[in-house]
């Protein structure tokens, strides 16, 4: 059920539609001029490479959520959601409602920000290993002596740049963020990130869930900034649970942190192709896709 090699009908050509840019998880497809629509397939990506499994209803799960935080936080930044219902859509959009139902989006078209805006509040994943190696992120400065998955003295932006399909992000520092998009936008966008991080964490908290960290990525429309792609999934952000959370070991995550642990036990090198896993490892991975839906919802995507 949760595991395909073959792509699916919905990475297949669709009739009527021109798609401009297939991602490691979103294909983009051209509407007109003005308006994009982003599909959100069921594809698995582990350190920027789509390995040959399929997440069954992953799609689903990224599309109603991000709708959800969209909704959640407009009152902090616009985002790029037009429409979610495919019936609502322009008809050669709506003549493929049987595949793109629930897993896509309208959105507007705008000019790229050109990084990646990631919000660490807790010491996790690569942030850990380069404070262990330099004890800094990014060019932050810490603390000595904090230990894994410890709560940060407070969350800090920590930069990428935004890599093609099949290369690797890298991360920079502040400075170099302000040379990469400018240094207005450097500022509006860090500081929006840290705010939507600090709205969202305070949520998720009050459900019994820790946001570790997050990663957004942002557009400027008509002269501002707009928040696009996805907001608070289990893909871009790393969500623990608060009573079962302890300082110093790896957390039992509810976002794709399984599948990256899983590999790392691997001699994979990182380059692609990826390595296929247990079925058992992407069930898994699935399961906590949908609790961690619920948890922060209240109910299953629709």
């Amino acid at each position: 059920m949760t595991t395909e090699t073959a792509p699916t009908p919905l990475e297949a050509h669709l009739d009527g539609m021109h798609r401009l840019h297939r991602g490691k998880v979103r294909d983009i497809f051209a509407v007109d001029e003005h308006h994009l629509l982003l599909v959100a397939t069921d594809r698995v990506s582990a350190f920027d490479v789509v390995l040959p499994q399929r997440l069954a209803d992953k799609g689903k799960v990224l599309t109603s959520l991000s709708k959800f935080w969209f909704d959640e936080t407009k009152d902090l930044i616009d985002n790029h959601v037009l429409e979610t219902d495919v019936t609502k859509m322009p008809a050669h959009i709506a003549d493929h409602a049987d595949l793109l139902a629930g897993r896509s989006m309208l959105v507007k078209r705008a000019v790229p920000v050109k990084a990646e805006f990631i919000v660490r509040g807790y010491l996790a994943g690569s942030g850990w290993k380069e404070y262990q190696k330099s004890g800094q992120i990014c060019g932050h400065e810490l603390p000595p002596g904090l230990k894994q998955s410890q709560k940060l003295p407070e969350p800090i932006l920590t930069p990428t740049t935004k890599a093609p399909a099949g290369e690797h992000d890298e991360n920079i520092t502040i400075p170099q963020l302000a040379h990469l998009v400018g240094v207005d936008v450097a500022s509006k966008a860090g500081a929006l990130s840290l705010a939507l991080y600090n709205h969202a964490h305070a949520y998720a908290e009050e459900r019994g869930i820790i946001l570790a960290d997050t990663k957004y990525e942002f557009d400027i429309f008509e002269g501002n900034l707009i928040v696009i792609d996805e907001l608070f999934t289990p893909d871009s952000s790393r969500y623990w649970s608060k009573a079962d959370y302890e300082i110093g070991r790896s957390q039992d995550s509810y976002d794709k942190q399984i599948i990256r642990d899983a590999l790392e036990a691997t001699d994979w090198d990182k380059t692609a192709p990826g390595p296929r896993l247990d079925d058992t490892i992407i069930d898994k991975a699935r399961a906590r896709y949908f609790e961690i839906h619920k948890l922060l919802t209240g109910s299953d995507p629709a």
